[in-house]
């Protein structure tokens, strides 16, 4: 299922308080984004005990019991997990990649919160998870009599909410600063193939293994975690910014001409993240009007035309990914830059063509 309208996950508990407390939610998003942590948040949140049952791991009998009989008739005995006194938090996760028979088992107590002769207490809530078909992740179709038992919610990895909650986590601080710089690499969508990918999740993991190390951990290791956990650019990235942390070799000591860009052969990567950087900085400082730029607005035009040529010197390529265009064509840099570059640097543009 795909939708335009998403929220995030700092706008999520509102809308829940809202809707889950009258009508059976499903919380649609890619894996790796917080779906279920969000969930058991948000039950604790409202004092509630958050039951989770993983659809996968369910066989209908699961749902609606064994038959036990009570004076001389039979009826379904629910189990324990389910057959509760008090209120509490249904949560139904994988729920779309459960068999069609669990499915079905399903319907009644999503949409008349109830199994057999079993009701959900009062002021108890039932919300779903899944992830969707997109996303390569195992999800089955869903009979339109379930789809249409739920209100439906897609959820969005925002950088800003996962950084909001990083910094409070004690989430590591590489992890934490590099996604501060970088925060479009936070999530990055599924591959085709069986291979990391970069999650919220990813990032968690990476964090809590790299706390277990600590901070003499070797490059060597450090480049296993971090490609057997985040996309493999987003990995060599990663890299390449802890070898800035550990040599104190930024990008400001570049821009302010106490270093230059780093030559070794060995430290391709770090020259391309700072690049990186480099392209992030001029995107974000440059004034989109040079007539009314600012003094400081000038000077990084004047020192980033410097630096452009000098990483030209190192490699044309890199240096050509600085002032490239997005992936729709088009220009990120101000009109009045590239046309200054245009001037100056002709051989950086005329390889471009």
């Amino acid at each position: 299922m795909r939708s335009t309208v998403t929220v995030t996950p700092a706008q999520l508990p509102e809308v829940l308080l809202h809707v889950a407390v009258v009508r059976p939610v499903f919380l649609w998003g890619a894996p790796g984004i917080g779906k279920s942590s969000l969930v058991r948040k948000f039950a604790a949140e409202l004092g509630l005990e958050c039951v989770t049952l993983l659809g996968t791991q369910l066989a209908p009998e699961d749902l609606i019991g064994v038959p036990e009989l009570v004076g001389g008739r039979s009826r379904f005995a629910p189990p324990e997990s389910i057959a509760r006194h008090d209120p509490y938090c249904l949560f139904l996760d994988e729920l779309n990649a459960s068999s069609p028979e669990v499915q079905k088992a399903f319907y009644s107590l999503i949409l008349d919160r109830r199994i057999g002769s079993y009701e959900l207490p009062k002021g108890s809530i039932v919300i779903g998870a899944g992830n969707r078909a997109v996303d390569n992740a195992l999800a089955r179709p869903m009979a339109s009599a379930l789809v249409n038992r739920m209100i439906h919610v897609h959820l969005t990895a925002s950088a800003r909410d996962w950084l909001s909650w990083a910094r409070e986590s004690d989430i590591h601080p590489w992890v934490l600063e590099y996604l501060t710089q970088r925060p479009d690499h936070l999530w990055s969508a599924a591959p085709k193939v069986e291979e990391s990918f970069s999650t919220p999740r990813g990032w968690h993991m990476l964090s809590d293994a790299l706390h277990s190390f600590g901070d003499d951990i070797s490059e060597d290791l450090l480049g296993v975690l971090a490609f057997g956990t985040v996309t493999a650019n987003h990995a060599s990235m990663f890299k390449a910014y802890v070898k800035t942390v550990r040599h104190a070799y930024g990008l400001e000591a570049v821009l302010r001409g106490d270093a230059r860009w780093p030559s070794a052969p060995g430290d391709r990567d770090l020259l391309y993240f700072l690049a990186e950087a480099f392209r992030a900085r001029l995107v974000k400082e440059l004034p989109h009007d040079k007539a009314h730029a600012p003094a400081a607005g000038k000077q990084l035009a004047h020192r980033g035309k410097a630096l452009l040529l000098e990483l030209a010197e190192l490699s044309l390529e890199i240096a050509q990914m600085v002032i490239a265009a997005d992936d729709d064509g088009n220009p990120v840099l101000p009109a009045w830059f590239l046309v200054e570059v245009t001037r100056d640097l002709p051989r950086l543009v005329a390889a471009r063509a």
